[in-house]
């Protein structure tokens, strides 16, 4: 009797099936953790679209009866929104401009500019970052003050004109990846440092200065903290003060909250979608690549 020949592909055949099984439960992994950091954003759209009523039910509900878009119209009526908005496109401008320009001349001399005492001022610049910002909250505030800014835009904008020891940080470690050669080369030809950064370093940094662009914007979009202690007239409020217009003492309006919240969101959400790929390069400043 012969005997039937072994299969000669079943050590190969295991070892794709073990990868296909392990792709499958990273998928499933994947899958299952999207779904969780999406659930407060999908309880915001659906919150957004209830009645009030809908709203305080309980046992609460995934899927409104009904999808009121007219909660959207609502609440950009309820404030002068359009005002509020260009308010605080005017702040974020502002701020992303300073951060971008300023920090990156900063780096730029951390990084390709040699003096004495270099490093020991880049430490001391970087242990800034271990000052919480809470502690200084305080003496920024008597210091505004005592400068006659308080109610007005500086207290917002001007701290960014003066450098900031993450983006320094940031920006520096890129500048560092470009070849000394090249800036030898351009001092040669008689290039002073500021030319050098401006055509030079600011096109070979572009990955580093969205990233830091995308941090600006986010985080001048939605301070809420800054405008609430420096700001007090409602002719100067910002998109996150005006939504405590839906927040009353004895209850809160949670559907045109919702409503708000998720309209404030749209602009950051739409930046990161368009911008991710210079985003995630900037972020990636370890490896060296641009």
């Amino acid at each position: 009797m012969v005997k039937s020949a072994a299969p000669k592909h079943s050590h190969f055949d295991t070892i794709q099936g073990r990868r296909r099984a392990l792709n499958i439960i990273n998928w499933v992994l994947l899958a299952a953790g999207s779904l969780l950091v999406l659930s407060p954003l999908w309880w915001m759209i659906i919150t957004s679209v209830k009645t009030m009523q809908e709203v305080m039910t309980y046992p609460p509900t995934l899927w409104p009866d009904s999808w009121n878009w007219s909660n959207y119209i609502r609440t950009w009526e309820a404030a002068p929104f359009d005002l509020y908005t260009i308010n605080t496109l005017t702040i974020t401008i502002l701020v992303v401009i300073g951060n971008v320009f300023v920090n990156s001349f900063i780096a730029y001399g951390f990084a390709k500019v040699p003096f004495k005492g270099r490093n020991a001022l880049f430490a001391v610049v970087l242990s800034t970052m271990m000052i919480p910002g809470f502690v200084t909250l305080i003496p920024q505030y008597v210091l505004f003050a005592k400068l006659q800014w308080l109610n007005t835009y500086f207290p917002l904008v001007v701290p960014a004109f003066f450098g900031s020891a993450f983006n320094i940080f940031l920006l520096r470690q890129f500048y560092m990846t470009i070849p000394d050669e090249l800036i030898e080369a351009a001092k040669m030809e008689g290039a002073s440092h500021f030319w050098i950064w401006w055509k030079i370093g600011l096109p070979l940094t572009k990955p580093a200065l969205a990233t830091v662009a995308i941090f600006s914007f986010n985080g001048a979009w939605n301070d809420f903290l800054g405008p609430l202690l420096y700001v007090n007239d409602e002719n100067l409020y910002t998109l996150q003060l005006g939504l405590q217009v839906f927040k009353g003492q004895m209850s809160t309006q949670w559907n045109y909250l919702m409503a708000g919240s998720l309209l404030v969101l749209l602009p950051v959400i739409l930046l990161f979608f368009f911008f991710q790929k210079y985003f995630i390069q900037g972020i990636n400043l370890q490896s060296g690549g641009k």
